[in-house]
């Protein structure tokens, strides 16, 4: 396909699901977008090799078609994705060395079922009939997924269970002995309005289930059949004077039909798996006292602000021998196991040309590296560790010092605190 093809779709500013289709109508990629139209067209820019990467080029060289589904919000197209993704297996988008970490929500088979998410490794492990964290393969009902991007569904998640609250680990209250009901109290899921109180008896086992229903059904993109049930139960109800739970179905309704995708696009690295990007810097400092107990962080910062909820602990495991170098090596090896995770513009390290050369070695190490060049900065301190010299490439040391720099001193800041808080704990005896 090239760029001429695109005026033929007539791809519409909204969000959905965009198909590439090869030359005997197999799917080959299955992605999702904010806007269709400003999505498919990013991988026709000139730059797109650069960008992002030979196997996105060789896939659109490859394509012959693109068909597109629009939905009413993006954490819509966030589950149509996985659904697909799980139905047709597109050569583009499965890796299964990915799909091991890509996230499944999982529904049980129980008198209250939970809603829990696992990993893929977790859904392979139930599979050979190995017991996942209280869960074996007979408890599991239903499975959704792959989602390729983690922290895009458990936000997604979020939300779904502020429309529709469930049980994700509270004993219901029937299966407590008569000792333990008499001293049960609602769990702080429930407290907060995230679960209906089936630790207290407050929904009956016929309701849940209904509710339940409910959620399978938004994972199947059955929307306008809920939103069918959902009028049909609010009416009865209020027939019934049974106000109370005619409002909490009428707020359901409401929230359904006014989905905010803000609170899904409101963090940048959830709006980079929508195809909206931003400057990602990930900075990297170790703290230990002579040599040993030693741990390292990695900081985030996207464009100027810090994303706190990106931040990572490292416990270094192997002994260092007070050696920072090491240290850096091994906390960076294990951040890139993490796929799932969105990779950076910028890699910040903390010194001098030692740290900057082990940066660059691992991440040319890193498959995913090769096809999406990174840059590596370091930042060298005086005596009295104060910024002396930024060493890299000298247009990005101009246009990111600030965030850089912020990187750097939070990146410090926040390992001495999470080495302090261990030391305080005793969890280096």
């Amino acid at each position: 396909m090239n760029r001429q093809d695109l005026a033929e779709l007539s791809l519409p500013q909204t969000p959905g699901v965009y198909l590439f289709t090869g030359a005997n109508g197999e799917i080959l990629y299955i992605g999702k977008a904010t806007s269709l139209h400003d999505r498919v067209r990013s991988y026709f820019s000139s730059d797109l090799a650069s960008t992002r990467g030979v196997k996105v080029t060789a896939m659109v060289a490859e394509a012959r078609n693109i068909t597109f589904q629009a939905t009413d919000s993006v954490l819509e197209a966030l589950i149509l994705e996985g659904n697909l993704i799980r139905k047709h297996q597109p050569r583009y988008n499965t890796d299964r060395k990915d799909d091991k970490s890509y996230n499944h929500v999982i529904i049980t088979r129980e008198a209250y079922p939970r809603v829990v998410l696992l990993r893929g490794k977790d859904v392979a492990e139930l599979s050979k009939g190995i017991i996942v964290r209280g869960l074996k393969e007979s408890t599991i009902r239903y499975i959704f997924g792959p989602y390729p991007y983690g922290l895009a569904l458990k936000q997604a998640m979020k939300l779904i269970r502020k429309i529709f609250p469930y049980r994700d680990s509270c004993v219901p209250f029937e299966d407590l002995s008569l000792k333990k009901k008499m001293a049960a109290k609602r769990c702080f899921n429930a407290e907060i309005g995230l679960c209906p109180g089936i630790c207290r008896g407050s929904m009956t086992k016929k309701e849940y289930q209904r509710r339940i229903q409910h959620i399978r059904l938004f994972f199947e993109g059955k929307k306008t059949k809920i939103l069918n049930e959902l009028t049909r139960d609010m009416k009865r109800y209020a027939k019934e004077k049974e106000f109370e739970k005619a409002g909490t179905v009428r707020n359901m309704l409401f929230s359904l039909q006014h989905i905010q995708d803000v609170s899904l696009l409101s963090r940048t690295h959830l709006q980079e798996s929508f195809g909206i990007t931003g400057t990602r810097l990930e900075a990297y400092d170790i703290a230990h006292i002579s040599g040993e107990d030693t741990v390292g962080v990695m900081i985030v910062v996207e464009n100027g602000s810090v994303q706190k909820a990106d931040y990572r602990k490292f416990r270094v495991r192997r002994d260092a021998g007070g050696s920072d170098i090491a240290a850096l090596e091994e906390v960076l090896r294990r951040r890139l196991r993490h796929r799932e995770w969105r990779l950076p513009d910028i890699v910040v390290m903390d010194g001098g040309v030692a740290q900057k050369n082990v940066a660059e070695r691992i991440l040319l190490e890193n498959k995913e590296e090769k096809n999406t060049p990174i840059k590596i900065v370091s930042v060298v301190k005086d005596e009295h560790h104060k910024p002396r010299k930024l060493l890299g490439d000298k247009s990005v040391l101009e246009e990111f010092k600030n965030d850089i720099l912020l990187a750097n001193s939070e990146a410090h800041r926040f390992a001495l605190t999470y080495h302090h808080k261990r030391r305080e704990m005793g969890m280096f005896r």
